[in-house]
């Protein structure tokens, strides 16, 4: 007795059998490519560094700013507001206002100091301890040291911040360096602008380079791709080698990108440790971290490809046997 299959349930249909031809006409498409680009070594080479080095620089700089942040927060006590209590408020007072501000989203850390506690560290500090003893009381107020958060904060939040505490009836007044956090804030906000512009200026430097290598490729198997159309393939089928090509290009000058900076970071360790030891630190460049790193790949990656795809979709449209 004769069994009659619905369309599309034979064994040739099946998922596994699908995706197997599928992974297969991909894996014919990559071979292609790197065929393709193995016939011109040294001009590809080339590209792949021309691409590498315009995705350093973004990254670069990135490093750069990374590496500034912990600089800063490493310089402890250099941005902080003395906020000086009035004579009258308490210890368990102003233990109590400590932790109301923790909850501030621009507070990072607060500390409080006791009226005995700077009064010993100025009889310490200040070579004057028999004749602080002969007060018959504290002259110093209880006061907290609170330090912003730099990556909330602005200068108009530093401004607001500052309002706030004055207007607490708890507190006498509220110093802080707002030259210094406005220059700073000012400084980092321009190089993460910089930053910005940098990637998408070089992001589009990318997709011109991988798109023109593509055209010209395109271009110079004009004949090759009109035969294939008179035998009836289709333009996904002549577009994945190109694609595979920008991705090869794009992740090629992903791992240049990623050797350069790498090798700039590790030429200047000596300089900036020695720097450090001036200054009594012991602060050493970081590199990369793994999430930069892939995301490194995937953006060179992913821009390969897209110009790649934009160049294939544009030329091959024009590409038509006669």
């Amino acid at each position: 007795m004769n069994v009659k299959r619905k369309p599309g349930s034979g064994p040739n249909n099946s998922p596994g059998k699908v995706l197997q031809v599928w992974l297969s006409q991909h894996a014919r498409a990559l071979m292609v490519s790197i065929g393709q680009l193995s016939k011109n070594p040294l001009g590809n080479l080339f590209s792949v560094m021309v691409i590498g080095i315009t995705l350093a620089l973004p990254v670069g700089l990135h490093l750069i700013i990374s590496n500034a942040s912990r600089v800063l927060q490493s310089w402890e006590g250099n941005i902080q507001i003395a906020v000086y209590l009035k004579p009258g408020v308490t210890e368990e007072r102003a233990q109590q206002l400590s932790m109301e501000l923790d909850n501030e989203e621009t507070i990072e850390s607060i500390a409080l100091i006791t009226k005995e506690m700077a009064l010993n560290e100025y009889k310490t500090l200040s070579g004057f301890a028999e004749a602080l003893e002969a007060l018959e009381e504290n002259p110093l107020p209880n006061m907290l040291i609170i330090r912003p958060d730099l990556n909330s904060l602005s200068s108009t939040a530093g401004d607001e911040l500052i309002s706030r505490l004055g207007l607490l009836d708890e507190v006498e007044s509220a110093q802080l360096d707002h030259q210094w956090v406005n220059r700073l804030l000012a400084i980092l906000g321009i190089m993460k602008t910089g930053v910005i512009v940098l990637v998408s200026l070089f992001s589009m430097a990318v997709l011109l380079i991988v798109g023109n290598t593509i055209r010209l490729s395109i271009f110079n198997k004009r004949t090759e791709i009109e035969i294939d159309k008179l035998f009836g393939a289709t333009n996904a089928f002549i577009q994945r080698p190109f694609l595979y090509s920008g991705l090869i290009y794009g992740t090629g000058g992903s791992l240049i990108a990623w050797c350069l900076v790498l090798s700039l970071t590790e030429i200047m360790q000596d300089p900036v440790g020695q720097l450090a030891l001036l200054y009594g630190s012991d602060f050493t460049l970081s590199g990369l971290r793994l999430k930069e790193v892939l995301t490194l790949f995937a953006s060179g990656g992913g821009l390969g490809l897209l110009g790649s795809w934009i160049a294939v979709g544009r030329h091959l449209k024009n590409t038509e046997p006669t």
